[in-house]
Formats: C-alpha cells, structure tokens, sequence
C-alpha cells in the first residue's frame, strides 16, 4: 500500500482517480490548490503525487519544480489538458516522472501509477490485488479469494470478473463488456456474458439462486456490488 496525493480542482475527476486508486489498496488525499498542496505535501512526503497542470493558488508546473528542488526521490505524475509536445516536455524537465493528457483512461492512469510504485518503492510494499468486500483478486498472479477461500477460475470467468471488480458499484452491459474484452474468441455474443456470470455466482456467492454479490440489474446489465456501497 502507498500514501498518494491527488492534487486535481475537477471534483469529478479527482473522485474518480481516488476511487480506482483505493480499490488497488491506496491511502489516497485528495487537494484542489496548488499552495495548499505545497505545504501538505511538505509535511507528509507521500509516496507518489498526481499533480493537474492548471490549478488555483500555485499552477502545477511551479508546483512540480518546486517539489522535485526539495524531494528528488518523490515520483510526480502529471495530468494535462494540453496535448503540444512543448507542453508535455516542460512538465518533464521540470521534473514530471511520467504524464498522461486528458481526456483518459482510469486504468491506463493506474497502470502508469503502478509502474512508477515498482520503480520507486520495494516490492514488499507494493500492493496490487483489488478488494471488494470479501473478494480479493491477484491481477499478476490471476488468483480469487473470497473470505479467504481460493475460488479456481476460467479465464473468460477471471477477466469478467476483475473487470467488475474494478469498476464494483457501476453498472455495466452486456456490449460494454463485450467491447471492453474484446479480443477472446469466448466473447461471442451477448448471452455468452450471461453463462459466465451464472458460473461466477456458484463460484463466489454463498446463495448463487440469491446473489449478494454480483447483482443483476433488470434491463441493464450487472454489477459487483461492495458491502459499504
């Protein structure tokens, strides 16, 4: 587990970034101004910082260079609207470790996060298993749990569910998923969703005829559902 900063003025953004990164274990403090951040980031020399490019009170640019002066181990990911390769090399030289540019992918933002963690801090510290409720999955190793009991897997039945899990208390459907799994000669249609996840009920359900955990939403699709919502 890490100690992250997200330091980003868009609500809806932060809470987003916050939410995929506590699910992968983090102890993540969201800060919407720049100065704020400054002093915080100070006092609590956390393991990686997330850091938007235009922000009040200190623009993150000045806010990056400032950082890197006094903490050089410290790895800065940057969030940028702008897309001119200018742009993106002076948040670099100024001492970004990496940059993604809006608008993005929440799990290509953690897979970067990841790769920055691997590379600053040891890897007994490094937590990458998602937990919901009960369920702990192993992305690397492609190992279920569920209160503590190994639960043995399909493929097909693993990607399905590390991607609910991923996204637990968002509904997704049936072509959602099919889109986003895209590239398995499993995934063939529609109702094929439905086979997997009456299989993943009996798997990890402790009533698979009254699931608790993966819920059905009529006329919708299904979602994970976490016990504190």
């Amino acid at each position: 587990m890490a100690r992250i900063v997200i330091v980003e003025d868009d609500a809806l953004q932060s809470e987003l970034i916050r939410r995929y990164l506590e699910r992968e274990r983090h102890d993540v403090e969201v800060i919407d101004d720049g100065a704020i951040a400054l002093t915080s980031i100070r006092a609590s020399s956390p393991d990686l910082l997330i850091l938007d490019v235009m922000l009040p009170g200190l623009d993150g640019l000045t806010l990056c260079r400032t950082l890197r002066e006094e903490m050089h181990e410290l790895p800065i990911l940057i969030l940028t609207a702008r897309s001119t390769e200018n742009d993106l090399l002076l948040g670099l030289e100024l001492g970004a470790d990496d940059y993604v540019t809006k608008p993005y992918s929440p799990r290509e933002l953690v897979g970067r996060v990841r790769a920055l963690l691997r590379r600053a801090l040891p890897a007994t510290t490094i937590r990458t298993d998602v937990v919901v409720g009960g369920l702990v999955i192993d992305p690397e190793r492609r190992t279920v749990t569920v209160d503590a009991r190994p639960v043995e897997l399909t493929r097909a039945e693993f990607d399905l569910l590390l991607e609910f899990a991923t996204q637990s208390g968002i509904v997704l459907s049936r072509s959602q998923l099919l889109d986003r799994l895209h590239g398995s000669a499993q995934w063939i249609g529609p109702r094929t969703i439905d086979t997997h996840v009456k299989n993943l009920r009996l798997k990890i359900e402790d009533d698979p005829q009254r699931p608790a955990k993966l819920i059905t939403v009529h006329g919708v699709g299904y979602k994970l559902e976490s016990p504190t919502g």
